[in-house]
């Protein structure tokens, strides 16, 4: 027997409804900010920037393969990194079938990460992955756009993310349980795996001038997972108490 809440259909056609006004409300309060975040003003990206990628170097300018949008996401894959991050490959997965959309729509995708090229190519194809990923490999970019960390701001416990400071060193007796886990998710100690972050960037390009228009990360990703979508809808949520989720490949049963 459900432990659930339990009525008749009119009843829960009635409720229905009134979530129904709940969620449009929501979509109408969603489309408000995206005009806001349209509304922006645009900031001139002039440092010139250095990626590798399948077709060889590029500046970011070449990363918009002749259109006039740009959207990179920041995918956690540092330089020591032995895989890159679940939870990252997890949002990757909807790439694919995303980026084919987006080309014919004046929009081209990037993946960006700070591991050499050969390392995030040896990734792609164990993943099954066709989207764009360049290298940042010695790069400042990842760090300019506040997902990529110093040791300096390691060591003060002043690290940038999403618009404030964060102190993401472990807890004074949680080093080596910390250092096991992620370890155990992309080979690396603590402070290895968390001097990188997640995030994703929008830039236009208008006469030959490239724009940096808006950057979000931590929860502002959300929207990009595509499991949390349906299992926002799911009948108990996304019903989660930690680390649940895997590379697709590292599944017990698919």
């Amino acid at each position: 027997m459900t432990s659930h809440k339990t009525g008749t259909r009119e009843e829960w056609l009635t409720a229905r409804l009134e979530l129904l006004a709940a969620e449009k409300e929501l979509t109408r309060r969603g489309d408000e900010l995206s005009r806001q975040r349209r509304e922006l003003p645009w900031v001139r990206v002039d440092k010139e920037y250095s990626f590798e990628t399948d077709e060889g170097k590029a500046s970011l300018a070449d990363l918009f393969r002749g259109r006039s949008q740009l959207l990179i996401y920041h995918f956690m894959f540092g330089p020591d990194f032995t895989a890159g991050c679940p939870s990252c490959s997890a949002i990757a997965d909807g790439f694919n079938g995303s980026a084919v959309h987006l080309a014919n729509h004046d929009v081209t995708l990037w993946a960006v990460s700070r591991a050499p090229l050969d390392k995030l190519q040896t990734y792609k194809r164990r993943m099954g992955w066709s989207f764009p990923w360049a290298s940042a490999y010695g790069s400042d970019f990842n760090f300019d756009f506040g997902v990529a960390h110093t040791k300096e701001e390691w060591e003060a416990g002043a690290v940038r993310y999403n618009f404030g400071e964060e102190d993401l060193r472990a807890p004074a007796g949680q080093e080596s349980s910390l250092d096991a886990f992620s370890t155990s998710l992309v080979g690396t100690n603590w402070e290895t795996f968390r001097r990188e972050g997640p995030g994703m960037s929008a830039f236009a390009r208008q006469d030959g001038v490239v724009f940096h228009t808006y950057s979000t990360y931590g929860r502002g990703l959300d929207i990009l997972w595509g499991m949390y979508q349906w299992l926002d809808r799911a009948p108990l949520g996304r019903n989660e108490t930690g680390f649940w989720w895997r590379r697709h490949d590292e599944y017990d049963n698919q």
